[in-house]
């Protein structure tokens, strides 16, 4: 049986529909990419497009909103007391076996001015991380955050092509290549 749109509630609804709306896309797009229809996310979040639209008005701005929310909890892990490179980076691989489609906004080459924030703050993580560990020997003395930001994209560009059972067992296999990277996290 179809379910019937909610009933439109008026503007005091406005902050839960856009997590809703979040969540939503959150999980479609995980499941199918960026270019998945919006239409499904709407339909998701329990909205119509029309509501959709007025919190974000382009697939971009939804896309940063959803990726915000990783960074958002990448910076509380790494703000935690006695937090590592590694329980950031086993963060950053547990985001990306469940959708690597936001990875590719991290990458320097995107343009626009919300996706270049994201990735400077994903930066400041990870130099913020670097040195210790770098001081205690699990990252060699020469790898640098560009570097580490390389072995991420490489992680995801695998990861994205590897179906979403084997996508453990590809994170360890990558990290395990590298002469850094997180343990794996026990599931």
């Amino acid at each position: 049986m179809p379910t019937s749109p909610r009933a439109n509630r008026g503007p005091g609804a406005a902050s839960e529909n856009r997590a809703a709306l979040i969540s939503a896309a959150r999980a479609i797009f995980a499941d199918h990419g960026l270019d998945a229809p919006l239409s499904a996310v709407a339909r998701e979040a329990g909205v119509g497009q029309g509501s959709l639209y007025r919190h974000f008005p382009s697939r971009n701005s939804l896309a940063i909103a959803v990726f915000e929310q990783n960074v958002d909890e990448l910076e509380a892990v790494a703000s935690s007391d006695g937090s590592e490179l590694g329980d950031v980076l086993r963060v950053i691989t547990d985001q990306a076996i469940v959708s690597t489609a936001f990875f590719e906004m991290i990458e320097p080459e995107h343009t626009e001015a919300a996706d270049r924030e994201l990735a400077r703050r994903v930066t400041a993580i990870l130099d913020a991380k670097l040195p210790a560990a770098q001081k205690r020997g699990q990252v060699p003395a020469g790898v640098t955050t560009d570097d580490v930001m390389l072995a991420v994209a490489m992680l995801a560009g695998a990861l994205a092509k590897a179906p979403r059972a084997d996508r453990d067992s590809v994170a360890v296999r990558a990290w395990g290549l590298l002469p850094f990277g997180p343990t794996p996290a026990r599931r």
